[in-house]
């Protein structure tokens, strides 16, 4: 068995350090602390996998290179060549109606209007896979949301966001470990 953590994003420096790609700042940290290179090319994208726990159970991380909208062509074409079910993809990506700096996991739902987990959905057919959120908050008055998401995040919501990247590294921890429900109860505070 395998297990998939995508992590959503849009490629290109432009575009790395902007709201919308908290979820490959959140693969890169879970990467980093591993001793994982995400650098391989394929399923349109970029991957690197490691070892999970005492039966050494084969992890790929993802980085789609699809950009936003289309992630599910990535997600969906790595989980079919190494038979991940659904309910052992782990999304990660930014959310709006989160302040800020927090974290929440689900063990499935709705796109909530993220059009990347709507690729996602799509392309998988269905909305049975967990995912991990941080928000991102709502946009300041004068802000359109698309350049809200596509914009870095200021000096003081940059701060909040290195501050829960390590939580959010443990909870994928805990997701490989005990499963979505054990991480919802120990993470969702």
């Amino acid at each position: 068995m395998a297990k998939l953590i995508v992590g959503l994003g849009n490629p290109g420096a432009r575009y790395a350090a902007t709201r919308h790609n908290i979820g490959w700042m959140l693969l890169d940290a879970f990467a980093r602390k591993h001793g994982v290179a995400v650098e391989q090319r394929g399923f349109q994208g970029l991957y690197g996998e490691l070892r999970w726990g005492p039966e050494a159970e084969k992890i790929l991380l993802l980085k789609p290179l699809t950009y936003m909208n289309l992630s599910g062509r990535s997600v969906a074409q790595a989980a079919r060549f190494y038979r991940v079910n659904p309910a052992d993809i782990l999304v990660l990506f930014d959310d709006l109606d989160l302040e800020v700096g927090r974290l929440r996991l689900r063990a499935k739902g709705s796109a909530g209007g993220h059009n990347g987990v709507k690729s996602v959905i799509a392309e998988l057919g269905t909305t049975e896979f967990p995912r991990l959120k941080i928000g991102i908050g709502r946009p300041a008055p004068g802000w359109e949301v698309t350049d809200w998401v596509l914009a870095p995040f200021g000096a003081e919501d940059a701060a909040a966001v290195a501050a829960v990247l390590p939580r959010a590294v443990e909870a994928v921890e805990c997701f490989l470990t005990d499963g979505i429900l054990a991480a919802m109860n120990r993470y969702n505070a």
